[in-house]
């Protein structure tokens, strides 16, 4: 527990060095996380992410890039089900500014990192996978950016 709070308190500095539009990045492997798995990790990210950037209103766009993981797609489904728009192919009307969301689901030591991040931003947390969905395994770290 110990090696994974330190591999989740460094990804989270290494991610506040980052914008949106850059690739997030860090020596774990990517996971694909599927079913109940991704539905579940994708519901709480949503959940958390609406905490801290505030209710959908009629002009809260989130620009994600297309993918056809499942997690992506819970990830999109979970957000439109808090209310927002999302955009997955780029086309946004020219008087809507998006909030770019970046997003990264990697493996470490049997558990799930999933990470979500906008400019303003960051949110990560450790998920045990288990045969139902996903049960959160660290606390939510939250990082504000200027």
């Amino acid at each position: 527990m110990r090696k994974l709070l330190a591999y989740f308190v460094v990804a989270t500095l290494l991610s506040g060095c980052q914008t949106a539009d850059d690739a997030l990045t860090t020596s774990s492997t990517p996971v694909a996380v599927t079913g109940p798995a991704a539905s579940a990790i994708a519901g709480d990210m949503a959940s958390r992410l609406a905490e801290q950037i505030g209710p959908a209103g009629a002009t809260t766009t989130i620009k994600m890039e297309k993918d056809t993981s499942e997690f992506a797609t819970a990830l999109e489904a979970a957000l439109k089900g808090w209310g927002y728009t999302v955009v997955t192919d780029g086309k946004v009307a020219k008087d809507i500014k998006p909030v770019e969301l970046a997003y990264a689901i990697e493996g470490f030591d049997g558990q799930v990192l999933a990470r979500v991040s906008t400019p303003s931003i960051a949110l990560g947390r450790a998920y045990t996978p288990t045969a139902a969905g996903a049960t959160p395994a660290s606390p939510l770290s939250i990082m504000q950016r200027n």
